[in-house]
């Protein structure tokens, strides 16, 4: 049995029981993983407690997270997406603010002081005139993440912090392979390797 997109309806039942619904929003594995590390970093904190370097990287993951969830609000609010296609955006918007809220903990965890939300974007919206405009515009913010995340995940000095960024890294690569298949593109990354 297909679903949303032709995905297999196996897929999506495993991919929803891997997942917590909490406030209206689903909850990402990687997010619960999130949360969960905060009460172990908690503990480890007086033994390394210069987390400055992992707070920096969280809080610029944290921006992008933000950037994510307003990206996909102006989707949203276009009035160009339809049926499924407004499902699985606002699907992906709640992991994004899943992931938010999860880092934003977590760098109050450590000590850190989470950066705010910025109140304006400059998305380019004078360019999305079709729902296939508004996918493929957030078929290349996800796949800007999964560079980003795979640029940060070295970076982190706790490497629960690393595993945690490399799972939000999986959830923005399957992001981008749904966007791609609902734009009718195949769904497998055009490249071996993401840069």
């Amino acid at each position: 049995m297909r679903t949303q997109f032709g995905v297999p309806a196996h897929a999506l039942s495993l991919a929803r029981r891997r997942a917590l619904t909490t406030t209206g929003f689903t909850l990402s594995a990687a997010a619960v993983a999130l949360l969960g590390g905060r009460d172990a970093l908690a503990a480890t904190k007086g033994k390394n407690a210069d987390h400055a370097g992992d707070v920096r990287i969280l809080n610029t993951a944290l921006g992008a997270e933000y950037e994510a969830v307003a990206a996909y609000q102006v989707g949203a609010d276009s009035g160009l997406l339809k049926g499924d296609a407004l499902t699985l955006a606002r699907e992906f918007q709640g992991h994004h603010k899943a992931h938010a809220e999860a880092i934003e903990a977590t760098v109050v965890k450590l000590g850190g002081k989470a950066i705010e939300e910025r109140k304006d974007y400059r998305f380019p919206v004078e360019k999305l005139k079709t729902q296939a405009d508004v996918l493929r515009f957030a078929a290349g913010l996800e796949k800007g993440a999964v560079s980003a995340y795979l640029g940060a995940v070295p970076l982190f000095g706790d490497r629960e912090l690393a595993k945690v960024a490399a799972s939000i890294l999986g959830d923005e690569a399957m992001h981008w392979a749904v966007l791609r298949h609902a734009l009718g593109e195949t769904p497998v990354v055009p490249v071996s390797f993401v840069a």
